[in-house]
């Protein structure tokens, strides 16, 4: 079913930013309360792509969900080996693939929203919801841009 493989690829996409918050999290004691609440959101979100695939009788993809995990260490570990100064640049990096999903979540809710077959949540509430999660990402992404290019 190509529908269960879409949801499949966002929830994998989902597991991947909650790794990268958490990493974040304990790295950025400053942002710590803005990524726990960015989490915690997006954990809700993923909460409501699992009810759907149950829903439409899919399964979760183990093997997606391990490739997400592994993508998002990798990740990481390019971001550290390309950031030896401090980890400016890595946060900016993390951010924007946060904010890149997020933008891609919202994408997912408006998708749904015309399929038949997905039917039930209330997607305008979801899109809305990602697109509010997308403006308090872009001050934060911008002011680490700032702090990884200065003098």
């Amino acid at each position: 079913m190509q529908l269960a493989t879409y949801l499949n690829d966002h929830l994998s996409g989902a597991t991947a930013a909650l790794e990268l918050l958490e990493h974040l999290e304990k790295a950025h004691a400053d942002l710590a309360p803005f990524l726990k609440a960015l989490r915690r959101d997006i954990e809700f979100d993923r909460k409501e792509l699992e009810s759907l695939i149950a829903r439409l009788g899919a399964s979760q993809s183990v093997s997606r969900q391990a490739v997400a995990w592994v993508t998002e260490t990798f990740a990481r570990l390019k971001m550290t080996v390309d950031d030896l100064s401090g980890g400016r640049l890595k946060l900016l990096e993390s951010l924007e693939a946060v904010a890149i999903g997020i933008h891609g979540k919202g994408s997912l809710w408006r998708a749904l929203k015309v399929v038949p077959a997905a039917s039930g949540p209330d997607y305008d509430l979801l899109a809305r919801r990602a697109d509010e999660q997308r403006e308090r990402i872009e001050p934060v992404r911008l002011n680490a841009a700032r702090l990884a290019f200065e003098g």
